[in-house]
């Protein structure tokens, strides 16, 4: 396969892998955005966020990106007034996660169609090495 379709293939299976993570990531956001703290004054399930770094591919001819870190979101937590929950404080309000469902929802988007559009690239990358095979029998 010439280097060429192999470096776009490279790169693109590395964008694959970078959009797969975050939708891990937003998956456990999504799991986790009704868990509250056990006891009063703990914190509850902080949002986890991701980012992304461009890295130089000498294979590939070109920059790929990887996951750079998986951190976390340092909103506050909104509060709610429930005296009956075991981890209500003194006042009886509950810390919340600060997992935005919505939010959540777009960046699950967005790396489907970042997904998807990398596996388009694969795809015509290993249609057009196929047809260069056939080319050349």
């Amino acid at each position: 396969m010439p280097i060429e379709l192999s470096g776009a293939m490279t790169i693109s299976a590395a964008g694959m892998d970078a959009q797969a993570e975050r939708l891990r990531v937003v998956a456990q956001n999504l799991a986790n955005q009704d868990t509250t703290a056990a006891m009063p004054g703990a914190d509850p399930y902080r949002r986890r966020t991701i980012s992304f770094q461009a890295v130089m591919d000498e294979t590939a001819g070109g920059e790929t990106v990887k996951v750079k870190d998986i951190g976390t979101d340092p909103t506050a937590f909104p509060q709610k007034y429930d005296p009956a929950n075991p981890a209500a404080d003194s006042q009886g309000y509950i810390k919340l996660p600060n997992v935005n469902s919505f939010m959540e929802i777009m960046d699950m988007r967005e790396a489907e169609r970042s997904y998807n559009a990398n596996l388009s690239v694969m795809q015509a990358s290993r249609s057009m090495a196929n047809r260069t095979i056939d080319i050349l029998k």
